[in-house]
């Protein structure tokens, strides 16, 4: 599989970047528009967009998380290292310090923490005793 030892995560990123630095466009501007049955209008931003594409990848990325080997660990190592990239730039480009990056700051945030927690929990189940076969529960 291809999508394992590369974060998707990093797309998002990078299009969060191009949208603020390359378009000079706001994260407040309205997509497009939904009249809902309610009457109500429901604005879609680019800050919404962006944050829906991060959490659809969120889940490939939890079941990346799954796997073993060491595509599997390039994996989660370059996750952190996305991570600490977004929070530098968070902090330190005024740009960044905005509400939707901040949320997807939280995204990487349960990335690298749940990457690492299901790898964890899943070699522990992976135990075998020398000689004897791996016990199967």
């Amino acid at each position: 599989m291809y999508l394992i030892g590369f974060p998707l995560l990093l797309i998002p990123f990078a299009l969060y970047n191009i949208v603020a630095f390359l378009f000079d466009l706001g994260f407040a501007d309205t997509v497009f528009t939904f009249q809902m049955m309610s009457g109500a209008t429901l604005n879609v931003t680019t800050g919404d967009l962006l944050l829906i594409l991060s959490v659809l990848l969120l889940f490939v990325e939890i079941l990346k998380a799954t796997r073993f080997g060491v595509k599997s660990i390039v994996d989660h190592l370059l996750s952190f290292v996305l991570f600490v990239a977004a929070l530098i730039e968070f902090l330190m480009v005024q740009k960044a310090a905005t509400s939707t990056f901040l949320v997807f700051l939280v995204i990487c945030a349960v990335d690298v923490i749940g990457g690492f927690s299901i790898s964890i929990r899943a070699a522990a189940r992976d135990f075998t005793v020398e000689g004897h076969p791996p016990v199967i529960r």
